[in-house]
């Protein structure tokens, strides 16, 4: 190396003149720390000042993937697959609510629960899921009896995702939560109740996304695709709800 360059780029590891053996040969494994020292630099000596990376021009022409490869999503049926400009649309619709949680959830937060609003606790999978679903669609009751009073029972039919609610739930809640409904879906159908919170809840997972929920959104859309794929009578609404969720995991 010439004196100016080893000025402004010092030796690593100096190495003086060292004593090494007559019959010292840089080309079989050293013997001694002498010798291992000596071989680097000469080794070193011997590299290029400058390297070209040899870059194949073919390959910068292929355009890049839209998006994200989810392992095992089954294809849509024919004739509802969602195009391009409706995922978009999806993606920014979906993007300004998650901004528009962010910035008012202190102010949901403090906002007071009805009366008959009782979050349960994290850990009570039970109870967040009838919570979410009602009792209708966790027990799988046809109809409500005619017999009952006016007005909404929201045990019966279950809490919609209030801002002030999801506002009060902990990032951990809110991950146990999601993998409570999608446990639950994982055997039972999809219904609109379930597709609420599902939105709610991804609404309101917070960047960067842990291990945990990596694979918990991917697990959702799987599910749905799946759904989507026995879907026998076609109904437009729900498929285009489960290819909403899918969208916006793959996104």
């Amino acid at each position: 190396m010439e004196p100016g360059l080893e000025e402004l780029m010092p030796r690593l590891l100096p190495v003086g003149d060292c004593d090494l053996a007559e019959d010292f040969d840089p080309t079989v494994p050293p013997r001694t720390p002498q010798e291992y020292l000596k071989r680097v630099q000469i080794e070193a000596a011997r590299c290029p000042d400058v390297v070209v990376a040899q870059i194949d021009p073919r390959k910068l022409k292929k355009k890049p993937t839209v998006n994200i490869s989810i392992s095992g999503c089954q294809p849509a049926p024919e004739g509802y697959s969602p195009t391009l400009k409706w995922q978009q649309q999806q993606v920014a619709n979906f993007s300004a609510v998650r901004q528009s949680l962010n910035k008012h959830r202190n102010h949901w937060r403090s906002q007071q629960l009805d009366s008959n609003v009782t979050m349960p606790k994290s850990e009570d999978e039970e109870g967040w899921k009838k919570f979410c679903l009602g009792e209708r669609v966790y027990s799988e009751i046809d109809a409500l009896s005619d017999n009952e009073n006016l007005g909404i029972d929201y045990m019966k039919v279950g809490f919609p995702p209030l801002l002030s609610i999801v506002s009060r739930m902990s990032q951990a809640t809110v991950t146990s939560v999601l993998e409570y409904l999608i446990s639950w879906f994982g055997e039972k159908k999809f219904t609109p109740e379930l597709g609420r919170w599902l939105y709610a809840l991804l609404a309101c997972l917070e960047k960067p996304l842990l291990p945990e929920a990596h694979s918990l959104i991917r697990q959702l859309a799987r599910r749905c695709s799946q759904v989507r794929a026995l879907e026998e009578s076609k109904n437009e609404e729900q498929i285009s709800a489960l290819n909403l969720i899918i969208c916006l995991v793959s996104r």
